[in-house]
């Protein structure tokens, strides 16, 4: 026996007096209670982790997304966990450049918002190639945190030229790589 069950045999057993042995009255009493102990504890363990952002994996996050008025475009538990807190820390001093760019990955995915002057940013996603998934998700979002009056333009980062002659790639090296136009620009070296 484990569990509550057995906690309580344990708890009791000192004093002697009671029959703790399965089967008996006493020990079945015990072993009822130990069992609805144990499913109460199992449910309060769901609760707890569920109740914090950084430990909840389904209804938690779930709940919290209902909060805001766009779902971040993030797929995995953990990167959802930090889309969540990163939209619940907006408040009416996030619009420095530096809170900006804490805020914007509410959106799901690393973001980063660049100053081009005249009211005007550049939002870059520095870990994606290409156009992120759930791009229409992730842009109205960004949309939603930046103050209105600023004009944002979206940066795609692609193979360029330069990239390429740095990286001495030739079509040989190209065409044995197998790619394809779209794996091709798609191939920019990581980011340091």
């Amino acid at each position: 026996m484990a569990g509550y069950g057995q906690f309580l045999r344990d708890l009791l057993a000192p004093l002697g007096v009671y029959d703790l042995r399965a089967g008996t009255v006493s020990g079945s009493e015990l072993d009822a209670l130990g069992t609805e102990l144990d499913s109460v504890s199992q449910r309060l363990a769901v609760i707890e982790r569920e109740s914090l952002t950084a430990t909840a994996e389904a209804e938690g996050l779930d709940r919290r997304e209902a909060l805001f008025l766009h779902r971040p475009a993030a797929v995995t538990a953990e990167q959802r966990r930090s889309a969540i807190a990163a939209l619940l820390q907006i408040d009416g001093d996030s619009f420095t450049p530096a809170a900006i760019d804490l805020t914007i990955s509410g959106c799901g995915i690393r973001a980063k918002a660049l100053e081009l002057g005249n009211s005007q940013l550049r939002v870059i996603f520095p870990q994606v190639a290409g156009v992120p998934e759930e791009f229409e998700q992730i842009q109205k979002i960004i949309l939603d945190i930046l103050p209105c009056h600023l004009g944002v333009e979206f940066y795609f980062r692609y193979l360029t030229w330069q990239e390429c002659e740095e990286a001495g790639m030739t079509w040989a090296s190209v065409e044995a790589a197998e790619h394809t136009w779209e794996s091709f620009e798609l191939a920019v070296p990581a980011e340091v």
